[in-house]
């Protein structure tokens, strides 16, 4: 009898994590042509910026926050996938200097083409995050579709004054990186059939580790603004900082941490369709270097699936945000550049 044929989930997917995002200059003009009408006062986080949850003030002393993401898979392995899926929907709640509570299962799978048990691994995966960060999931919903996805809603807690916005970056703040960079290309290279196993353990290092600084990051008045890189790069979710904060960001190409094996695939021309979207959306507000090579405009618009914090902080306060992310098991964390008054746009050198 012939061993049955093994399931390669990325080839139900037309796109893979974050990379299924939709580009940053579409979602504005879908945002832009969306009514807000009668906003209560208790709604601290909204749509007014892109900050990566909605925050809603029950008290003097606790806001809920809330959040969802969910997409297509990144990687062939049902369980990892879960498990990407899980951390990466969480890591909004610690962007927003929140602790989870709880979190919601979003299951849409094509239920004629995937074998009972492989759903329940991906599941399984996606519930065993949810274990590490000490949350139950509590609930959810499913659907039969084309594609496989899956995600969550997740909901945390945050003390109205310790909120972390996207948008309250001050000049002078240096830029801190908690997790390298290359998810992207790796994912590109996997679907290719092309990763190494060194390169997939190394891809899902990253986008399995849960961006736990963030709930003490809140307690720290000298970090400023706090956001996660995700699905528009690393340029994409810095410039949203700058449009924010309407500060003008610098950036040193040198000093950003990368997935090694990902600067060799890049070099070989790897990388998503969801890079070029990204460089598109970000209009004349991204420049590189003149004669800056093709892999590094590649890097800089890299989807990120469950990337790293990225801390806007006084540069007395690098120090101890450093030693959390130490702390923590974050050891590629790392300075990356500075904010400064000026035009909201971004500069790398």
């Amino acid at each position: 009898m012939n061993a049955p044929e093994k399931i390669r989930l990325t080839a139900f997917s037309h796109g893979g994590g974050c990379g299924c995002k939709i580009a940053p200059a579409i979602l504005t003009e879908l945002l832009a042509a969306t009514p807000i009408r009668g906003l209560p006062k208790e709604l601290l986080v909204g749509t007014d910026t892109s900050d990566d949850a909605a925050v809603y003030k029950l008290n003097d002393t606790q806001a809920l926050v809330a959040t969802t993401d969910f997409f297509t898979p990144i990687v062939d392995d049902p369980y990892d996938f879960g498990r990407i899926a899980a951390t990466n929907a969480i890591s909004d709640i610690y962007a927003m200097g929140a602790k989870p509570i709880f979190a919601l299962a979003l299951v849409g799978m094509p239920l004629d083409k995937l074998p009972v048990d492989v759903i329940g691994k991906i599941l399984a995966g996606g519930e065993s995050v949810c274990a590490e960060a000490g949350i139950p999931i509590a609930g959810g919903h499913s659907i039969d579709v084309l594609e496989p996805i899956y995600g969550l809603v997740v909901l945390g807690i945050v003390h109205p004054d310790k909120i972390k916005r996207n948008s309250t970056a001050q000049p002078g703040d240096v830029l801190i990186l908690g997790k390298p960079l290359g998810v992207g290309i790796l994912s590109a290279a996997l679907k290719k059939g092309q990763l190494s196993e060194a390169g997939y353990a190394a891809m899902l290092e990253a986008t399995t580790k849960l961006n736990t600084p963030g709930v003490k990051l809140a307690d720290m008045p000298e970090v400023h603004a706090l956001t996660d890189v995700t699905g528009f790069g690393l340029a994409g979710h810095l410039l949203e900082i700058c449009r924010g904060s309407k500060l003008s960001g610098s950036v040193k190409l040198d000093d950003l941490p990368v997935i090694p094996e990902a600067i060799e695939w890049l070099k070989q021309g790897v990388a998503t369709g969801a890079s070029d979207r990204n460089w598109k959306g970000y209009g004349q507000d991204v420049v590189l270097p003149a004669g800056a090579p093709e892999w590094q405009r590649k890097l800089i618009t890299d989807p990120q699936t469950s990337g790293g914090l990225l801390v806007a902080c006084a540069p007395e306060a690098e120090r101890a945000v450093l030693a959390e992310f130490s702390q923590r098991g974050f050891a590629q964390a790392r300075n990356i550049g500075r904010l400064a008054t000026g035009k909201p746009r971004l500069t790398f050198s």
